[in-house]
């Protein structure tokens, strides 16, 4: 029996074959419908694109599933992200022509609109009137039905905010027990450690202010902590990893199902994006938003400790 709808979305960018230009093959999409059919079994109905996965070949086979599956579309939402650019003749960073990109993405896809565009990262360039402009139009056209960021700070995010009717509704950030610098940016406050740390200051508590919903890709962190192999690990790696495996055997659960719900148990919220492409791993999360609910102040603590390899301040 399916799972009640969930929190965690798909990330899509392990579908549609290599990292080259290209045909997507039979292959290519019956694996995509593989994972895809992983994802909806535990209660995922959210999927997570970008114009450049597998350079549009990850939406091409979205699309594909879409016409193999009737009615798939009415059940799940898709989001996709535009303002990077592969192409190696054009700047890396590019929100000038999101019309055009969002038009392909549709294509693509073979869709009518996207639930979510996401603005993929901070273009140093970039005209506010002329995102502005292009999105009001995309969301007139029906071809978008929500804006969202990815890979910007509050204050980024404020900035546009001002110059567009349109409320942000997402920021999508690298966050997961091995990336934890957003959770060390709130702890280290009037300590000299906070010197090294990159995050923005207040991004957290800027998105919970302003109903900014929160999702974290690379929520998994490959692997690291669930059994993937690596050629080489820290101390605080494999002592995390450690208490991964314990407590899943203590509550009967997957070492997935742990580090999601180490996410998800954060009052801001946070919406793990799935990276994987396999069927078997994506099963092993349906576990995780139990996970988050049962975990506790001292087990969530000792993961983050364990995974920091030093004490706090």
């Amino acid at each position: 029996m399916p799972h009640a709808p969930s929190r965690l979305i798909y990330g899509c960018m392990g579908l549609g074959g290599d990292w080259t230009p290209g045909v997507v093959t039979p292959a290519a999409i019956d694996q995509a419908a593989a994972a895809i059919e992983a994802a909806l079994s535990i209660g995922v109905s959210v999927f997570d694109h970008a114009d450049i996965y597998r350079f549009g070949k990850s939406e091409t086979a979205f699309g594909e599933v879409l016409k193999r599956t009737p009615g798939l579309r009415e059940r799940i939402e898709i989001q996709t992200k535009c303002g990077i650019r592969l192409d190696a003749d054009h700047a890396p960073y590019d929100l000038s022509t999101i019309v055009a990109r969002v038009d392909d993405s549709l294509a693509r896809l073979g869709v009518d609109y996207v639930d979510t565009l996401l603005l993929h990262r901070p273009d140093p360039l970039l005209e506010p009137a002329e995102v502005v402009d292009a999105v009001a139009d995309l969301h007139a056209a029906g071809k978008i039905r929500a804006l969202g960021v990815s890979n910007m700070s509050g204050a980024q995010i404020a900035f546009l905010q001002r110059e567009t009717p349109l409320p942000i509704v997402v920021n999508q950030l690298e966050m997961s027990l091995l990336r934890r610098d957003w959770v060390d940016s709130t702890v280290l406050v009037n300590h000299p450690d906070a010197a090294d740390n990159t995050f923005p200051h207040g991004t957290l508590e800027y998105c919970a202010s302003n109903g900014v919903r929160l999702q974290a890709w690379g929520a998994l962190a490959q692997g690291r902590y669930s059994g993937a192999p690596f050629a080489t690990c820290t101390a605080a790696e494999e002592a995390a990893s450690a208490l991964v495996q314990t407590l899943a055997e203590a509550k009967n659960t997957t070492r997935e199902a742990i580090v999601l719900g180490w996410l998800m148990r954060h009052p801001a919220r946070i919406d793990p994006v799935l990276g994987s492409s396999d069927p078997t791993r994506i099963r092993a999360c349906g576990d995780a938003a139990h996970q988050a609910a049962t975990m506790t102040r001292d087990e969530w603590f000792a993961l983050y400790l364990a995974a920091r390899g030093r004490p706090l301040p």
